[in-house]
Order: structure tokens, then C-alpha cells, then sequence
């Protein structure tokens, strides 16, 4: 297919999603519409915000829409009005299949898994909290069942031992901004090859990667290390695990975003009993303590866990079972 007469649509919300835009406008694509969330409002003063797709779409000078209802007819209108060959959505809402059916090249997604591993909503948290050793990307085409289209391309990513879900998240960003311009290259090329996700199981058991709330997120200590080591680092920065410590004199509980975290060979001595050390806090767990290096104690902001010992007597708190 002609490049010069080769449409393409992009969605998508967070900022994720522009590093994938901006790939494709850097590679010179026709990018004809940019189809985002509506601005809302956002923080504690509640002040109209724009996604960062839209910031991006409207600083470079590109048609944007922002449909509330992705079923709206003058939605519908609009997007057939512009002719795209090919629909790219990257971090966005599930379509219907009126809108991801309409291309006649189709939709493709990026999805920050090895598909049909971790399909859902937080796949790159999950792979972390599982303690996987390695992850990647994956392109494929839309169809009505999420997350479950034929596989088009994909890209491993190794998993080190003290990544964090935001470090994986970046490094995810920019292999996949790399794999959706080679993806959408060989579409256009008519190259495309199509693999079933069925083809990829074989037998395995699959993992899933549900949305993530916060009662999900508090941390049980009486886990191995290593289960909880994961369990910080898959929810860093974001949701963030988290616990509670009580005053062993005043019976004042706090609670504490956990951020970043480091195994240690060190066996617990004292269950509950936190200790202090040069480089951060030990917290005991099942069978080792746990080094905390960095914590945002409730209505604090985030800081060392150095900076919180300097402020604290550590000895006069325990782990809140």
C-alpha cells in the first residue's frame, strides 16, 4: 500500500501512550485523528485536566477527539469521516466493536505482556508481584473478547530482581513504541502475519492481570521475603503497597506507602520488631527481614527510610499485625 494514502488513527490516554504517538509522527505515519478521554477534573483543586495524549495531540498541531460515548453517533460519524485504513490504541478504554470493526485494516493494540500471558488491566504489575523473570510486548488485533486477537509481533524484556513496576513501565514504553512502528510498517507493507493467542498456550497455565485496588495492596509479613519483596516492587510507585506500624507506648498507628525495598539473608530474630541499620529499616517477614530504602508515612511525603529513622524513635514502633 502507498505510504502517502496510508490513514492512521490513534488512541490512547496516559503518557505511555505518547511515547507510542510520538514514534509513529517521528516515522513520518499519517496520523489523520487522535481519539482521547474528555478533560476532567483532577487533584486536590479539582482543576480541569487534559490527558497527556490530548496535551500532545493539540501541541502538535493534530485533529483530536474526546467522545464521552464511544457509541455516540456523531462519534461514529466523525471517525468514518476521516477515512483511516488502520485504528492504533495503546492504553485506552475498551472499544466497541462498531469502532474497532471499522478500518479496513483493522485495530491492533499494545499490550505490555507476552500475550496470552497477563492479559487485563495491570499486566506489568502483576509479572513483577508473580516474581517473573521476564515480560515483554505484544501487538495483535482487536477482536471482542479483551486482549485475546491474533498475535502480531512481540518483544522480551528481562525482569531484574529489584525492578520496579514504573522502572518496567518505561523500559515497556519504549520497546513497544519500537515494535508498534515495525508492526504497523508491515501492515502497511501487506507483510502481516497472524498468529491464534491459542497457538501460544500449549498447555500452560495462564496468569491474568486484574485492575488493582488499594485493600489489595497492604502487605502480609508473614510471607517469605521474596514474596514480599515482589509484592513492593510490582506496586511501585503505583498503587503503592502498603502497612501499618503501631507506638509500642502510645498505640498510635501509622500508615506507610512502601516504595523501595531489598532482600536480605538476614534471619528474622523478633517477629513485629522493626530494626534500623545505615541504609534504610528492617522489616521482619516470614523468614528474613526485608530492607526498606525508601516510604511515605501517611500525610508525609515520600522519603528515605534513612530521613524517616532520623525522625522516629524506630524502637518504639512494631509491625501492626
Amino acid at each position: 500500500m502507498n505510504s502517502t494514502n496510508f490513514k492512521i488513527i490513534f488512541m490512547g490516554t496516559p503518557e505511555f501512550a505518547v511515547t507510542i504517538l510520538d514514534s509513529l509522527i517521528q516515522n513520518n505515519f499519517d496520523v489523520v485523528g487522535v481519539v482521547t478521554t474528555p478533560d476532567k477534573p483532577a487533584g486536590r483543586g479539582q482543576k480541569i485536566a487534559q490527558s497527556d495524549v490530548k496535551k500532545y495531540s493539540e501541541e502538535n498541531g493534530l485533529h483530536t477527539l474526546q467522545p464521552s460515548n464511544l457509541k455516540d453517533e456523531s462519534f461514529i460519524a466523525a471517525l468514518k469521516a476521516l477515512e483511516a485504513d488502520l485504528f492504533v490504541v495503546v492504553a485506552f478504554r475498551m472499544l466497541p466493536e462498531i469502532v474497532w470493526n471499522m478500518p479496513p485494516q483493522g485495530t491492533i493494540n499494545l499490550h505490555a505482556s507476552l500475550l496470552p500471558q497477563y492479559r487485563g488491566a495491570a499486566p506489568i504489575n502483576w509479572a513483577i508481584v508473580n516474581g517473573e523473570k521476564k515480560t515483554g510486548v505484544t501487538t495483535f488485533f482487536i477482536e471482542k473478547e479483551i486482549d485475546t486477537g491474533m498475535i502480531i509481533e512481540q518483544q522480551e524484556v528481562e525482569i531484574g530482581e529489584n525492578d520496579t513496576a514504573g522502572e518496567l513501565h518505561d523500559e515497556l514504553m519504549h520497546v513497544g513504541s519500537k515494535l508498534v512502528v515495525q508492526t504497523v510498517q508491515k501492515i502497511q507493507a501487506g507483510e502481516v502475519v497472524r498468529t491464534p493467542q491459542n497457538d501460544l498456550i500449549l498447555g500452560q497455565n495462564l496468569n491474568e492481570a486484574p485492575k488493582i485496588f488499594k485493600p489489595m495492596c497492604e502487605i502480609n509479613w508473614k510471607e517469605p521475603v521474596e514474596v514480599v519483596h515482589n509484592f513492593c516492587r510490582g506496586f511501585s510507585p503505583y498503587p503503592t503497597a502498603w502497612t501499618k506500624i503501631e507506638n509500642k507506648n502510645t498505640g498510635e498507628v501509622k500508615s506507610l506507602k512502601i516504595f523501595k525495598t531489598v532482600k536480605t539473608d538476614q534471619i528474622v530474630s523478633e517477629k513485629e520488631k522493626i530494626e534500623s541499620t545505615k541504609e534504610g529499616l528492617l522489616f521482619p517477614c516470614g523468614d528474613f527481614y526485608l530492607l526498606i530504602l525508601e516510604i511515605q508515612p501517611e500525610g508525609k511525603r515520600r522519603m528515605t527510610a534513612k530521613e524517616f529513622n532520623a525522625g522516629h524513635k524506630i524502637e518504639d514502633w512494631k509491625l501492626l499485625e
